[in-house]
């Protein structure tokens, strides 16, 4: 994509975001925080959970992307190796892996200024390989550009996803998927 989508500010979530959420993951997000980042669409597309779950449970992910959308096409790139090949790069080039290791530390730092999950990782596989892009680019996504290397290339890999409109509609709305049946009903 030329352009990504626009910075946006955390925000607590609002009724319509939580099931705007419940909608993109058809299940009650757990641990949600805040709206991290939202769509040009207008819903979230990725939230921030609490390093800890309800019931104490450790939960390391402290951005998680919500839009089935941008999940999709974001598959579709692992799917293509391009894991493999931004592992490789990182072993490769010193200046990447020093970059990406800022990002791990940008991670951390943000996930244990809420609380810190002592022995366990940031996510992703961050520092030293690419474990889920998914990850990155939801770091990418709330924490702006330059913060994170791979998820900003990542996010210049992907369509633009809102470009249909919203993935979802909640309070009673269709979905893509209901409106796909409907185009082929």
């Amino acid at each position: 994509m030329d352009t990504p989508p626009p910075q946006t500010e955390p925000t607590a979530p609002t009724d319509a975001d939580i099931a705007a959420v419940k909608e993109q993951l058809n299940r009650l997000p757990r641990g949600l925080r805040a709206v991290a980042h939202r769509c040009p669409c207008g819903n979230p597309d990725v939230v921030e959970t609490a390093p800890r779950l309800e019931d104490g449970s450790p939960f390391p992910t402290l951005y998680y992307l919500t839009c089935p959308r941008a999940a999709s096409a974001i598959g579709t790139l692992e799917a293509e190796g391009v894991m493999k090949d931004m592992s490789a790069r990182l072993a490769a080039d010193p200046g990447l892996a020093d970059a990406y290791r800022a990002a791990h530390e940008d991670y951390l730092a943000r996930r244990d200024a809420i609380e810190v999950l002592e022995g366990f990782p940031s996510a992703g596989g961050m520092p030293d390989r690419v474990k889920c892009l998914h990850v990155l680019v939801a770091h990418s996504l709330a924490a702006g550009p330059g913060v994170n290397p791979l998820g900003d290339e990542a996010i210049a890999l992907l369509p633009k996803w809102w470009a249909k409109g919203p993935c979802v509609t909640p309070c009673g709305g269709a979905t893509d998927a209901e409106e796909d049946a409907g185009d082929r009903a």
